[in-house]
């Protein structure tokens, strides 16, 4: 397995955006993060709610009136 240089990898320059970009970053992961988490917390209600709406027109429409003959 190849491996590199360790003191040549020690000398890379990694670029660190100004502040201004790094704060706009954050505020985008903090969106997503705030949007992932609603999903894990909604999206289990709403598939409940789904389920119950789902049981209720099944009966609906299986529930059938005796016709008078």
């Amino acid at each position: 397995m190849p491996r590199g240089d360790k003191t040549a990898v020690m000398k890379y320059s990694i670029p660190i955006p100004p502040l201004a970009e790094q704060e706009r970053i954050v505020a985008i992961l903090d969106k997503f993060s705030a949007l992932a988490n609603d999903l894990t917390q909604g999206l289990p209600a709403e598939i409940e709610a789904r389920r119950k709406q789902y049981e209720f027109y099944r009966d609906k429409l299986l529930t059938f009136k005796e016709s008078a003959s």
